[in-house]
C-alpha cells in the first residue's frame, strides 16, 4: 500500500534553518531506513526561499540537473545520482519499464528526471557522449519550489542506502547554502565555425524540396550548429541564468552529466504533459519575430497567421500528434482554431491538444508515440529522419530530444530547442527551420540566423572582433 502524500504532514513542519538540516533530516534519514515503507522513499523538509541557480551552483557534486516549467509554477534542482537507468535503445514503453516499475513501489512524489537523444541510430560526436541515448536518474537531493513553498528533499533507496546512512548525512552536511544570487561574468567568444556553411545549407534544401517533388516527403526540419570557441571555459549555470532572465514563458532545463560539460536551453515547446488520467500536447510550428512597435507586432502577427506555407507546416505537426495520440485515449480534441503563441522574443503558430487516456497507458508510450513529432524532425517520420540522418554533417545529440521528469501518476516533457551544449571552452548552438513545398532556402538561413542571433544576444556573447 501506499504511504499518504508526505507533503500533506510535512505542509504543517516549521521552515528548517541550514545549520538544522543535518539533525532534524538526518534524524529522519535514520528512522526511514530502518523501517523502510516504499521501495523509493522520499523525505521533505521546508526551507526558507533561495535561489535554486545559485544553490546549484554552489554544490560539489559534480552531477546536476534544473527544470522550470513554463508556467514558472514551479522548478527543481537536483543532485547526484542514486539510481540511474540508461536506454541504449529509442525511449519506447520497453525502454522506460524499469523506471515506471520502481515509480508504481515508490513514495508519492517521486521523480526521475532525464531525457534523450533526438535519434539513437545516428553515430555520436565527442561533445555528446558523456550524455548517454537516453538517461533517467533518481536524484539523491533536490531543492524544489512549488509555487512560493520551498522544499529540500532527500531521495533514498533502502535496498542500497541501509549501509551508507552516514554518508547520505555526510553529504547532507556538506550542501552549501549561499546567500546571494549567481552573478555571472561571461567571456566574449574568439571565433564561430556553421555546420554546414550556407553553401551545404542550400543544397540540403534543394534535396528536400525534390523529395517533395517526388512524393518522398511533405515535411523535413533541417537544423544547424553553430561552434564558438573562447579563450576559458564557460560557466554553464550562468549561461542558464542570463537564458532564464531573458526568455519568459519557457521551459528552461540544464543537465551537467560530468564537470565542464553541461547541455542547457529555454523551450517553449511542450512535448507532452500528464496527470490526472490526461494528456496534453501541442503542435507548434512557423516562426516570426516580434516587432519594434505595436504597429510593426501587428503587422508581423498577421502576417504568420495568414502564411499558406506556415499554417501548412503546422497542420503536419498537429495532424501528427492526433494520428499517433488516438490509439492511446478515450478521447481527444485539437483547439478548433489556429491561434499564435506569443513570447518575449519570437511568436510561432499554436494549436492545444488534450485527451483522457485509457487505462495503464505509461508515460514511455506516450514518448515512444510522439518523439520525434514533425516540429523536430518531418512528416512522414520515417523518410523525415532518414533524410536529416543522411543529409546533415553533425550530430544533433540531445537537441530536439525530449527533457523532462516522469513520476508514477504525473510527468512533463519539452522538446529540447533553444538550446546549446557547453563542452569546456566551446559552445554548441543549434537552431533548425520547418522546410515544406516553397520554402525559400535563404529565407530560411535567415531564420535560423535570426535565432541564433537572438540567443547569442541573450546570452551577451557577440562575438569578439579582432
Amino acid at each position: 500500500m501506499r504511504r499518504m502524500d508526505p507533503s500533506a504532514v510535512e505542509g504543517a513542519l516549521p521552515v528548517c534553518a541550514p545549520e538544522e538540516l543535518p539533525r532534524v533530516l538526518g534524524s529522519r534519514i535514520r528512522r526511514a531506513l530502518r523501517q523502510p515503507t516504499a521501495e523509493i522513499v522520499q523525505l521533505r523538509c521546508p526551507v526558507a526561499p533561495l535561489d535554486l541557480l545559485a544553490w546549484l551552483a554552489a554544490q560539489p557534486e559534480p552531477v546536476r540537473f534544473y527544470w522550470a516549467d513554463r508556467e514558472n509554477a514551479e522548478a527543481v534542482a537536483a543532485l547526484g545520482a542514486v539510481l540511474l537507468h540508461e536506454a541504449t535503445h529509442p525511449l519506447t514503453r520497453e525502454a522506460l519499464a524499469p523506471v515506471e516499475d520502481r515509480l508504481r513501489r515508490a513514495d508519492p512524489g517521486v521523480r526521475f528526471y532525464g531525457g534523450g537523444r533526438f535519434d539513437s541510430r545516428a553515430p555520436v560526436a565527442p561533445h555528446w557522449e558523456p550524455f548517454g541515448a537516453g538517461r533517467f536518474w533518481l536524484p539523491r537531493f533536490e531543492l524544489r519550489r512549488e509555487a512560493n513553498r520551498y522544499w529540500l528533499v532527500c531521495n533514498l533507496v533502502p535496498e542500497l542506502d541501509r549501509e551508507r546512512v552516514e554518508t547520505i548525512v555526510e553529504a547532507l552536511r556538506a550542501l552549501r547554502w549561499p546567500e546571494m544570487p549567481l552573478t555571472p561574468e561571461l567571456p566574449l567568444p574568439l571565433d564561430r565555425r556553421d555546420t554546414p556553411d550556407q553553401t551545404g545549407w542550400m543544397r540540403n534544401v534543394a534535396r528536400a524540396l525534390d523529395a517533395f517533388r517526388r512524393g518522398q516527403m511533405e515535411k523535413v526540419v533541417l537544423a544547424r550548429q553553430v561552434q564558438y570557441a573562447f579563450g576559458e571555459a564557460l560557466d554553464g549555470l550562468a549561461l542558464l541564468q542570463r537564458l532564464q532572465e531573458a526568455t519568459p514563458g519557457c521551459f528552461h532545463f540544464y543537465y551537467q552529466p560530468e564537470p565542464g560539460t553541461a547541455f542547457l536551453g529555454a523551450s517553449p515547446e511542450r512535448l507532452f504533459r500528464r496527470a490526472d488520467g490526461h494528456v496534453w500536447s501541442e503542435a507548434v510550428a512557423g516562426t516570426r519575430p516580434r516587432g519594434r512597435t505595436e504597429a510593426d507586432d501587428a503587422r508581423l502577427a498577421a502576417e504568420l497567421l495568414q502564411s499558406e506555407k506556415d499554417r501548412r507546416e503546422q497542420y503536419y505537426v498537429q495532424q501528427s500528434i492526433v494520428e499517433e495520440l488516438r490509439p492511446l485515449c478515450e478521447a481527444l480534441d485539437a483547439d478548433p482554431q489556429l491561434s499564435e503563441m506569443t513570447l518575449a522574443r519570437g511568436r510561432h503558430l499554436y494549436t492545444g491538444i488534450r485527451g483522457r487516456l485509457r487505462p495503464n497507458v505509461p508515460t514511455g508510450a506516450l514518448l515512444e508515440a510522439l518523439h520525434p513529432t514533425p516540429a523536430v524532425g518531418g512528416y512522414p517520420r520515417a523518410a523525415a529522419m532518414e533524410a536529416i540522418r543522411t543529409w546533415e554533417p553533425f550530430d544533433r545529440g540531445w537537441y530536439t530530444g525530449p527533457i523532462g521528469w516522469l513520476g508514477a501518476d504525473a510527468a512533463e516533457f519539452a522538446v529540447a530547442i533553444r538550446c546549446g551544449l557547453v563542452a569546456g571552452r566551446h559552445l554548441y548552438l543549434y537552431s533548425g527551420a520547418g522546410i515544406v513545398e516553397g520554402s525559400v532556402p535563404t529565407l530560411e538561413w535567415d531564420e535560423i540566423e535570426h535565432k541564433i542571433s537572438d540567443f547569442v544576444n541573450v546570452l551577451g556573447l557577440e562575438l569578439r572582433r579582432s
